[in-house]
């Protein structure tokens, strides 16, 4: 005989008949080649194959031959498990008992006188009979004694205190919970709460619910609590108005009078103007600072001293004695400056509208009937500068006002302030 080199080249599917039934065989290929690793070529064989358990040489589990044909290649394809049986039963296999291997043997004249060409184990293709074999079983398992498989779904509902089971049975669970009741009665709740310590009469002392409910009040600064709570003074945030302020409801406004009126005897002088409050204004000094004086100091400069209305007297003040240096008494403005008269030193000399305020409200104009309060007598410089050389002063006895030389005329000077 021949000897062969046996190259096995591949086992391939499964062939199952149809779902559920036992697996007809697996695949099976190899390559023959003589000594030479000649192919054998289109030459019929002999071939014996046969299936052990454990290992190599184990125990024979399932034998059978074939007598097939090589194709122009050498190739031989058989179907393990279709072949001419000799021993055992291919389809009782348990494959999940292996491992198993399959032995190969053959005879290149096609006879039965075989001989071994080697032995290999099985891998894939019985683990996939395995699987097929276990879907099987599950199948079998799915349908149980009443091959009916729905009424295993199954409703679970309480019904009082049965518990039950469709397609099942019931229980009572009446020995777990017997008190269906989840409200409270008085009694029970009288019980709660003097166990745990609360107050369980709402009656005091005197037996009289209704006395601990007051209330509160204030008047003025005294706070009282009512059903004999008591009283008491809180003077905190209590406020006393002053002249021309009023407080009504915790606001504080300007009282739109402070008592005061035009002609009044006030702060070091007399009153010849007020505003809108009725508590601020100017007040004329209450007689002449001078009888004759020059406006200016010896030199003609513009001083800048332009302004001529309310309350303007002050600023031009300043700008004359910046500009013409200080000197206490050579000239009026800074002669009402540097005055101090009934506790006050905040004097200037007005402005040609202030000026003319004192003579209609205080002085020969009568303007409120009041007379000439202020005694005044003569002309009175203003601060109001005309230009370089000549400022704004008014004739008392007429009213008329006029600009005048401010080195070479002498006038009367009225100190004035605001308050």
């Amino acid at each position: 005989m021949k000897k062969l080199i046996l190259s096995i080249i591949a086992m391939a599917t499964i062939a199952i008949t149809s779902f559920g039934q036992a697996p007809e065989g697996f695949k099976y290929q190899a390559v023959l080649r003589d000594a030479g690793n000649t192919i054998l070529n289109n030459q019929a064989v002999g071939m014996q194959m046969t299936i052990q358990q454990g290992s190599i040489g184990g125990t024979t589990v399932y034998t059978e031959t074939f007598a097939p044909t090589t194709n122009a290649y050498g190739l031989v394809n058989l179907e393990i498990g279709s072949g001419t049986v000799v021993s055992g039963d291919f389809t009782t296999i348990d494959w999940s008992a292996g491992p198993y291997f399959i032995e190969t043997a053959v005879d290149v004249t096609g006879g039965t006188s075989y001989a071994v060409m080697g032995t290999s184990q099985l891998m894939s293709v019985p683990y996939a009979l395995h699987a097929n074999t276990a879907e099987n079983v599950t199948n079998d398992l799915v349908d149980d004694a009443d091959a009916d498989p729905a009424n295993e779904l199954q409703d679970i509902s309480l019904t009082g205190s049965d518990l039950t089971l469709s397609s099942g049975s019931t229980i009572d669970l009446s020995v777990i919970d017997t008190d269906t009741d989840t409200q409270l009665d008085e009694t029970a709740v009288d019980a709660f709460v003097s166990n745990n310590g609360y107050i369980t009469s709402p009656d005091d002392a005197d037996a009289d619910p209704n006395n601990e409910i007051q209330t509160i009040s204030r008047t003025g600064t005294t706070v009282t609590l009512s059903n004999g709570g008591g009283t008491f003074e809180d003077s905190v945030g209590v406020y006393t108005a002053g002249t021309g302020i009023d407080i009504t409801n915790n606001v504080i406004s300007a009282s739109g009078t402070c008592g005061l009126s035009i002609g009044d005897t006030y702060q070091g002088g007399i009153i010849f103007y007020l505003d809108a409050s009725g508590c601020h204004g100017l007040i004329s000094a209450p007689s002449d600072q001078s009888t004759e004086i020059v406006w200016w100091n010896g030199s003609y400069t513009d001083t800048y001293a332009s302004g001529s209305g309310l309350f303007d007297g002050d600023g031009n003040c300043y700008r004359i004695r910046r500009s013409q240096g200080d000197c206490v008494s050579c000239n009026a403005a800074e002669l009402c400056l540097f005055l101090t008269l009934g506790g006050y030193s905040d004097w200037y000399l007005p402005s040609k509208y202030e000026l003319n305020l004192m003579y209609q409200n205080i002085g020969q104009g009568n303007a409120l009937g009041l007379g000439n309060v202020g005694g005044f007598a003569g002309n009175y410089w203003s601060s109001t500068e005309y230009h370089n050389a000549s400022a704004w002063f008014q004739y008392f006895s007429s009213g008329g006002q006029d600009y005048d030389g401010k080195d070479n005329l002498t006038y009367y000077v009225r100190a004035v302030r605001a308050f």
